[in-house]
C-alpha cells in the first residue's frame, strides 16, 4: 500500500497545503495470484477532527490495511479548526476546498474514478460534520456520506454565549467559523437545510450512514440527525455502539463504514503488510 504525502498550493485556501493518500498500486503478484483490473480506484475523502490533521486517520486507525483490502484509495486532507465550511472574508473556502477543488485536483494527481457511484465522504466528530455538510452541498460528486460522532453544532448555534469554559463551545469562535449565528440554520452550512432544499429541486440525496458511541456527549444530536433523515425519507443507516469520543470507537466503525460501501475485497496481490504467505 503506498502512503504518499502531497504538498500542493491550493487556489481555495491560498496557500500550500498538505494531504495524505493511501493508493493500492504497489501490490505484488504472485504466481497463481489474480491480477487487479485496470481500472480507476474507488475513493474516500476521510475528513479529521478538532485539533487534528492529516495525519490522524493513519496514526489513530487501521484505515490503511483495511482501504488494501477493499481496493479502496483514500485521501486525508487537513481542515485545520474551521469546519470545512467557507470563510469568506478570510478567503479560507474550506467547504469548497473539500467538495471541489481536492476532488478535482487529485483525480489529476492520481487514477482514482470520476464517477459519482464511486466517489465518497466521510469524517469524524468535526470532520463528521464536515462530511455531511459538503457530501450534501456536493452531492452531485458524492454517492455516499459517512459522519462518525458527527459534532452536529449548527442547531441552536444562534444560541450560544461567550459565558462557557472552553473556546470551542463559545459565541465568539462559532461566529467566527459560521459567520451571521441568526442566519446559520437557514443556510448551506446546515445539512438539515441542505436535505430541504435537494428534496425541493428533485435531486438525489447520498446515501448516509451515521454512528455514535453511547458514551459520547454528542449521542443525543446524532439521534436527532438520524430522526430527522428519515422523516426526510433519505436512505440513512444509524449505527450505536459502546464507546465515547475517541480513537478505538473510531477505529471500528471506519471499518463498518468501509463494510457498508459499496466496495468488494479484493484478492488481488499483496504488500509488505501480509503474514502468512
Amino acid at each position: 500500500m503506498a502512503l504518499i504525502q502531497v504538498n500542493y498550493l491550493s487556489e481555495c485556501l491560498m496557500r500550500t497545503v498538505p494531504v495524505n493518500v493511501i493508493l493500492p498500486v504497489d501490490k505484488l503478484t504472485f504466481p497463481g495470484m489474480p491480477k487487479r483490473e485496470e481500472k480507476p480506484y474507488k475513493t474516500l475523502y476521510l475528513l479529521h477532527g478538532i485539533f487534528g490533521n492529516y495525519t490522524d486517520w493513519v496514526s489513530g486507525t487501521k484505515i490503511q490495511r483495511w482501504a488494501e483490502e477493499k481496493d479502496l484509495a483514500v485521501v486525508m486532507p487537513s481542515g485545520d479548526n474551521m469546519f470545512y465550511v467557507d470563510q469568506e472574508e478570510s478567503h479560507n473556502f474550506y467547504g469548497e476546498f473539500i467538495g471541489k477543488e481536492l476532488v478535482d485536483m487529485t483525480r489529476k494527481m492520481f487514477p482514482l474514478s470520476r464517477k459519482r457511484e464511486d466517489t465518497y465522504i466521510a469524517g469524524l466528530s468535526m470532520g463528521g460534520y464536515g462530511a455531511l455538510r459538503n457530501g450534501l452541498k456536493y452531492s452531485e460528486t458524492f454517492g455516499c456520506i459517512a459522519s462518525l460522532s458527527g459534532a452536529m453544532v449548527v442547531d441552536h448555534i444562534a444560541e450560544r454565549t461567550d459565558d462557557v469554559p472552553f473556546f470551542i463551545d463559545s459565541r465568539s469562535f462559532a461566529r467566527s467559523i459560521f459567520g451571521d449565528l441568526d442566519k446559520a440554520e437557514e443556510s448551506d452550512k446546515n445539512p438539515k437545510w441542505l436535505v430541504k432544499r435537494l428534496k425541493e429541486e428533485g435531486k438525489d440525496i447520498p446515501k448516509i450512514y451515521l454512528t455514535c458511541g453511547l458514551q459520547d456527549s454528542l449521542l443525543g444530536v446524532n439521534r436527532e440527525m438520524r430522526d430527522f433523515l428519515k422523516e426526510q425519507g433519505a436512505d440513512v443507516t444509524y449505527v450505536e455502539g459502546e464507546g465515547a469520543h475517541e480513537w478505538d470507537f473510531w477505529n471500528r466503525s471506519i471499518k463498518n463504514v468501509l463494510d457498508w460501501l459499496p466496495l468488494e475485497d479484493s484478492q488481488a496481490g499483496m504488500n509488505s503488510g501480509n503474514v502468512g504467505i
